[in-house]
């Protein structure tokens, strides 16, 4: 049964992903034209690392809401947080272990997801 108090959080962090996986596939595109696969294949690891991450972290924390399930709130956001750290620090290992990267493409595509939650509310409205 779903809770009808998580149905916003839920759909802002759903937005949120859909935004930072448009963004990544756009500016892979672009720099797929202009600098070549190289730089495409960094925009979109980074992109993964970050991406899949936030949607472990989105699907843990807006698990539970309301007064009676307030500490089962407190901490499904705390575990999301952790879930969310040791998956993203898992996946920087994989990525740079098994792929062949570019960092200044990459850490500037992961740097920009990373900072997309905190413009994405002033874009999108409920």
């Amino acid at each position: 049964m779903i809770n009808k108090l998580t149905i916003a959080g839920r759909r802002l962090a759903w937005q949120q992903n859909v935004l930072a996986i448009s963004l990544v596939l756009f500016c892979s595109l672009i720099s797929y034209f202009i600098w070549g696969v190289d730089y495409a294949k960094s925009i979109m690891a980074a992109g993964v690392v970050t991406i899949i991450p936030n949607i472990v972290f989105a699907r843990k924390a807006f698990k539970y809401a309301g007064a009676k399930s307030s500490k089962l709130v407190v901490e499904s956001f705390f575990s999301g947080v952790k879930l969310k750290m040791v998956l993203t620090a898992l996946l920087f290992v994989l990525a740079f272990k098994f792929l062949v990267l570019l960092p200044i493409p990459f850490f500037s595509m992961f740097c920009l997801i990373m900072a997309l939650p905190l413009v994405t509310p002033f874009y999108i409205k409920k």
